[in-house]
């Protein structure tokens, strides 16, 4: 099998068929595009989301904290505690261990969540450091009733770009190749891309206005949309000139020879909002000072294609992500 998480197909034979059963407290099943389990608590509900990071061992901390944090903003809620498991191969530092905690408890004081429990443990199981994170939220019942159904016409919009997350792991993982090839202002600008990886701000500024988000990881910007269109049983059209690709993400994907439109990119939120909603939405992302742009729409034709001039291209299930090419 491939380098990266399962393709939906194989998440479904080997993953989902073998999940049985579903106690009362439990609102949620898992599926394709979801990134929340939702338990029931009275009048109030959990939101909880757990993710790895294994693509890179630079910045470790804080991308482990905005990557599942970013899971519980797409349901409009904050983020409260996360349980962070650590596994470190044999001769792991001292100073190692100490790095990643700080920069994870700095991420989590920039978007006011607190790091409540987990494990931390040196093994022979892992050849580098693996940091793994559940995250927990609390909404109210009620809210998350209300939810809207999509509906052919809906817009998808997209805050900040593609590839944020893969510019920025690229970045530190090449950091020589990068400076001999393309030089110190476009490393720099790469390297800062990793700290545009939280979409928690987005989630809680756009979701009194959209029916649905969803963050964009592995696969990219093209992977997210198929995995949204699945979700909602609908299709999708995507128009590639509206897609935003910053330069250092243009730069290096033009380097290493990749496709920006399927490399990771946390940091980015795929929003779902009703042609009513769409400039209201628009007035307040940027009035928050978060760039977006509308990249395409929900059709009930349930194929899912990019449009670029007079070219339609088929959007497939996501494969490998293009980070995997590189490091």
């Amino acid at each position: 099998m491939e380098v990266g998480k399962l393709k939906a197909s194989d998440l479904r034979e080997l993953i989902f068929n073998n999940i049985e059963g579903r106690r009362k407290e439990i609102l949620t099943d898992p599926k394709i595009g979801g990134d929340c389990a939702v338990m029931d608590f009275g009048e109030k509900v959990a939101y909880i989301s757990s993710d790895p990071i294994t693509g890179t061992s630079e910045e470790l901390g804080k991308l482990a904290v905005n990557i599942n944090c970013n899971d519980i903003a797409t349901a409009g809620v904050e983020p409260v505690g996360l349980m962070l498991t650590i596994l470190a191969p044999e001769g792991t530092s001292r100073e190692e261990l100490d790095r990643i905690m700080r920069d994870a408890q700095a991420e989590c004081k920039k978007i006011g969540v607190s790091i409540i429990g987990g494990h931390t443990e040196i093994t022979r199981v892992v050849n580098q450091i693996v940091a793994s994170v559940t995250a927990i939220g609390i909404g109210y019942k009620k809210d998350y009733k209300s939810r809207e159904e999509t509906v052919d016409g809906d817009i998808l919009v997209l805050t900040k770009g593609v590839g944020i997350e893969g510019t920025g792991i690229i970045a530190y993982e090449k950091e020589n190749d990068i400076l001999e090839n393309l030089g110190e202002e476009i490393l720099a600008e790469a390297k800062g891309m990793l700290d545009k990886t939280s979409v928690v701000k987005e989630g809680l500024v756009a979701s009194s206005y959209v029916k649905g988000m969803h963050d964009v990881t592995e696969g990219g910007i093209l992977g997210a949309v198929w995995e949204m269109s699945e979700f909602y049983g609908l299709g999708a059209e995507v128009y590639r000139e509206k897609l935003v690709i910053h330069r250092s993400t243009k730069a290096l994907c033009d380097h290493f020879e990749i496709d920006p439109l399927r490399l990771i990119s946390s940091g980015s939120m795929l929003l779902v909002v009703s042609p009513e909603n769409y400039e209201v939405l628009g007035r307040k992302l940027s009035s928050e000072g978060i760039e977006w742009s509308n990249i395409g729409r929900l059709t009930e034709e349930k194929s899912k294609v990019m449009i670029s001039g007079c070219f339609i291209e088929e959007i497939g299930e996501p494969e490998s992500d293009e980070l995997y090419k590189v490091v």
